[in-house]
C-alpha cells in the first residue's frame, strides 16, 4: 500500500534518523572528529618522542599536573594517550568512516535500493556507537585517567590497571554491537534490495568491498565481544579467565587469581584484530576502484579476478591471526602453518594492486584530487604490505616484534593507506551529497604535503626497527644505548607529523568552504560515472531514486567500442 512521505521534524530528521544517507553522514561526521582528536593525541606523543623531558609549549599547562607537571609529559599520560590513540584510530575512526560512512550512503545508492533492509537497526548500529565512543573518551577525567594497557589491552596488565581500563572495555562492547548490527544489516540489504539485473557479477566492487567486511565484521567480532566480558569479570567480579596463578604485583601477591591464561585472549583479539586489518583495507580498494575506473575512462582489468580475489581474503583473514604470537612459544609445527597462511594471503592483495597498476595502462588519466589520493594509495599500501612480509615469517619477527618496525609496518596500510582512499572517497562523493565540487587548489595543497609527510613519518619508524628500538618507550629510546645512532629519526618524523598537521587544514578549510560557496554542479552525473549512485538527484531525496531502475550491463563499461559516449551507464538500455 503506497503512503505519502511527510517532512520529519528536526530531531527525527538529523538525530535519531532512520535513513541511510543521513545515518551515513552521522557516521562520517562523528567519525573525523575522532580522528582528529586521535591525530592530536599522536601529535603530543610526537613532541614527547622528539623531545623527552621538554615542557610542551604554550598548551603544556592544559593538562594538569597530574598528567604533565611543568608541561612535562609522564610516562602514564603518555602510555594513556598511545592506547587511546590506536583504540580511536581503528575502532571509531577509520572502520566506522569506511563502513559506516561510505557504506551506509553509497552502498544502497550502488545497488538501487531505496534504504537499508532494516532501517531501525541502522539507527541503532550508530547510537551503539556514539555511545561507546563517548564512554571511551569520557575515561580520561576518571581517577587514573584512560586505559594505558596498549589498544590489545592484555592482561594481566589490563587487569589490574585503573578504572579507565574497564570503561574501555565497556566502549568497546558499545562499539563492537554497533559492528555487528551493522554488518547484519549491510549483508541482508546486499543479498536481497538488489535492483533488477542487478546480478552478482554486475555489482561494483565497492559493494563486493562492503559484502566481504560485512562477513569479516559478523564473525571475528563475536569473540572479542565475548573475550572483553570475560576480561571485565576479571576486573568488577574478581574472576580468573585471563589471570595466571601466583601474580605478584608490586612485590604483593594478588589473591584472586589463578587457572587463567593471558594467551586465551591473545588469541580472542587477534581473532577478531587480524581480520580487522582487512576491514580497514578492503573499503578502502572498493572506493579506490570506483575512482581510478571513472578517471581512467576505460574498464578495469581483470575485474572478474579482484572480485574473486577479495572473496579469497575474506576466507584467509581467518587462518593468519597467530603470526602475531610467534613468539608464545607456540611450537614450529603451528608457526610454520601461519607463515604459510601468511604468505597466501598476500596473493590476492597483489593480484588486486596489479589489477589497478595495468588498468592504469593506455587510459585517459584525469589528474583530479581524488585521482591523486587513490593513485597515491596504491604504492602506499605496497610498501605496507612488503613491509609486513618480514613480520609474517617466524625467524625475522623474533627480532622485529614490539619494534618501531610494526608501527611503521601498520601504518603505511592504513594511514597513507586507507586515509588516503578515505580522502579520495571524499573528494570523490561530495559533488552527490552535497551538489558542489570540492576546490581543486586547495585539494592539490592538501595532497602533496600530505604524502610527502606521511613517507617522512613512517619511513624512519621501519629504520628505527630494524636498529632495534622497541615500541611505547616514551622517551622515544633515550635511555638505551642501541637506540643512540637512530634518535635523531624522531626529531624528523616529529617535524613531519607537524607539517602534515597544517596541511590538513587546506582540508577543512575546503570542506567547509565547498559546503556553501563550492562550484555547483550542472547535473546529476557530474564525472561522466556509471554506476546507480549516480543515476539519483543530487543530492539522493527520500527513497533515493524518482523511477524505478534496471540494469542492464556491468558497473565499468568506459568507452565501449560503437557507443555514442564514452560512458554507459548500468541503467541505461
Amino acid at each position: 500500500m503506497s503512503h505519502e512521505y511527510h517532512d520529519l521534524p528536526f530531531w527525527r530528521k538529523y538525530i535519531f534518523s532512520t535513513d541511510h544517507k543521513m545515518i551515513g553522514l552521522q557516521y562520517g561526521i562523528t567519525a573525523w572528529i575522532f580522528l582528529l582528536l586521535g591525530f592530536c593525541m599522536v601529535l603530543l606523543m610526537r613532541w614527547q618522542l622528539a623531545y623527552p623531558g621538554q615542557p610542551l609549549p604554550l598548551i603544556g599547562g592544559w593538562f594538569g599536573e597530574d598528567r604533565m607537571p611543568g608541561g612535562i609529559m609522564l610516562p602514564e599520560f603518555y602510555n594513556q594517550l598511545g592506547a587511546m590513540h590506536g583504540t580511536i584510530m581503528v575502532f571509531m575512526g577509520i572502520v566506522p568512516l569506511a563502513v559506516g560512512a561510505f557504506g551506509n550512503y553509497i552502498v544502497p545508492l550502488q545497488i538501487g535500493a531505496p534504504d537499508m533492509a532494516f532501517p531501525k537497526l541502522n539507527m541503532t548500529s550508530y547510537l551503539c556507537y556514539l555511545a561507546g565512543g563517548v564512554v571511551m573518551l569520557a575515561s580520561f577525567f576518571l581517577p587514573g585517567g584512560a586505559a594505558s594497557s596498549g589498544w590489545t589491552s592484555y592482561p594481566p596488565l589490563a587487569v589490574i590497571a585503573p578504572i579507565g581500563q574497564t570503561a574501555w572495555i565497556i566502549g568497546m562492547v558499545f562499539l563492537i554491537s554497533s559492528s555487528l548490527l551493522g554488518a547484519l544489516n549491510f549483508i541482508v540489504t546486499i543479498f536481497q534490495l538488489r535492483a533488477p539485473g542487478m546480478t552478482w557479477m554486475r555489482l561494483p566492487f565497492f559493494v563486493w568491498a562492503q559484502l566481504v567486511t560485512a562477513f569479516l565484521l559478523l564473525l571475528a567480532f563475536p569473540p572479542l565481544e565475548a573475550g572483553a566480558v570475560m576480561q571485565l569479570m576479571d576486573r568488577v567480579a574478581h574472576t580468573s579467565f585471563f589471570m595466571p596463578a601466583g601474580l605478584i604485583v608490586s612485590g604483593q601477591h594478588v589473591v584472586n587469581t589463578g587457572g587463567g591464561s593471558v594467551l586465551l585472549w591473545q588469541h580472542l583479539f587477534w581473532f577478531l584484530a587480524h581480520p580487522e586489518v582487512y576491514v580497514l583495507i578492503l573499503p578502502a580498494m572498493g572506493i579506490v576502484t570506483e575512482i581510478i575506473a571513472n578517471n581512467i575512462r576505460k574498464p578495469i582489468w581483470g575485474l572478474k579476478s579482484m572480485t574473486y580475489s577479495i572473496i579469497a581474503i575474506g576466507f584467509l583473514s581467518f587462518v593468519v591471526w597467530a603470526h602475531h604470537m610467534y613468539i608464545t612459544n607456540m611450537g614450529t609445527a603451528i608457526s610454520a602453518f601461519f607463515q604459510t597462511t601468511t604468505m597466501i594471503i598476500s596473493i590476492p592483495s597483489v593480484i588486486i594492486l596489479t589489477c589497478l597498476f595495468i588498468s592504469l595502462w593506455g587510459g585517459s588519466i584525469r589528474f583530479n584530487t581524488s585521482m591523486l589520493f587513490a593513485l597515491a594509495f596504491l604504492p602506499m599500501f605496497g610498501i605496507g604490505g612488503l613491509t609486513g612480509l618480514p613480520l609474517g615469517l617466524a625467524t625475522p619477527d623474533i627480532h622485529l616484534h614490539d619494534t618501531y618496525y610494526v608501527i611503521g609496518h601498520f601504518h603505511y596500510v592504513v594511514a597513507p593507506g586507507t586515509i588516503f582512499a578515505l580522502f579520495a572517497g571524499i573528494y570523490y562523493w561530495f559533488p552527490k551529497i552535497t551538489g558542489r565540487k570540492m576546490n581543486e587548489v586547495l585539494g592539490q595543497l592538501h595532497f602533496w604535503p600530505s604524502l610527502v609527510c606521511m613517507n617522512f613519518i613512517f619511513f624512519p619508524m621501519l629504520i628505527q626497527g630494524l636498529a632495534g628500538v622497541s615500541r611505547r618507550l616514551y622517551d622515544g629510546g633515550a635511555s638505551y644505548a642501541h637506540a643512540q645512532p637512530v634518535l635523531y629519526l624522531n626529531v624528523v618524523m616529529s617535524t613531519a607529523a607537524f607539517i602534515m598537521a597544517a596541511a590538513q587544514f587546506f582540508f577543512i578549510i575546503n570542506l567547509f568552504w565547498s559546503m556553501f560557496k563550492g562550484k555547483k554542479v550542472t547535473s546529476d552525473n557530474p564525472w561522466e560515472a556509471t554506476t546507480l549512485e549516480w543515476a539519483t538527484p543530487t543530492p539522493p531525496g527520500h527513497g533515493n531514486f524518482e523511477h524505478p531502475v534496471t540494469v542492464y550491463r556491468g558497473p565499468y563499461e568506459y568507452s565501449v567500442p560503437g557507443a555514442p559516449k564514452d560512458f554507459s551507464p548500468q541503467c541505461e538500455p
